[in-house]
């Protein structure tokens, strides 16, 4: 396990770096927010990250508090990554560092990598106004899962929900980034038809009714 390295700087922002200022801690949270892991989960999900430098990564977060490791019962039996209640606090740390830098997604470089579910987390944000539930999202790259409002568990997830989903929308890849830049409000996405809203419970009912 690679030594602590720290700030010496007796300021809880400097402290909070010495746990998480490393690169690829916060995006692995990340990750994690979704649920356990697995390490071939993680590191698929994380391009650019060396075998070694996630697994290094991974130790130090688990030193820290923030991360556990268990045996998933059969027939899984597997190892997998999980938050622990501490590192399940970094979500509005993740999602206020994601709102910053919003501005900065002008526009898809060629080598940026992308995956559906990062969008989970300014679509959260998003829908934090709207009540509670599990919302079903459609793009283009894939379909991942968000619960606003969720004090337990998973707050997103790829793919389709386990549990039948409060109301499901369809969107672009454009669209969501215009949400997470702040450049487009839901409302007026809704209204506007830019995202479809399907569902018939309260979440899905505030997202259609004019406010």
């Amino acid at each position: 396990m690679s030594p602590r390295r720290s700030y010496d700087q007796y300021c809880s922002a400097a402290r909070a770096l010495d746990a998480v200022g490393d690169r690829w801690t916060l995006l692995i949270v990340r990750e994690l927010l979704a649920g356990p892991r697995r390490y071939t989960d993680l590191h698929a999900d994380l391009p650019g990250v060396s075998t070694d430098v996630l697994a290094a990564r991974l130790k130090d977060m688990e030193r820290d508090g923030l991360t556990t490791r268990r045996r998933m019962p059969p027939p899984g039996a597997v190892q997998v990554y999980e938050l622990t209640a501490r590192g399940r606090e970094l979500l509005p740390v993740l999602q206020a560092l994601g709102a910053w830098g919003a501005p900065l997604l002008a526009e898809r470089r060629p080598t940026d990598a992308v995956r559906a579910h990062w969008f989970a987390l300014p679509l959260l944000r998003a829908l934090a106004d709207f009540g509670e539930g599990t919302v079903q999202v459609r793009l283009e790259e894939g379909e991942f899962h968000v619960r606003p409002g969720a004090t337990e568990g998973p707050v997103y997830g790829e793919g389709p929900a386990p549990e039948e989903p409060d109301t499901h929308l369809a969107l672009d890849t454009a669209t969501c980034t215009a949400l997470a830049r702040g450049d487009l409000d839901l409302l007026e996405a809704v209204r506007t038809g830019r995202i479809t809203v399907t569902g018939d419970g309260p979440l899905a009912k505030a997202l259609q009714e004019p406010r």
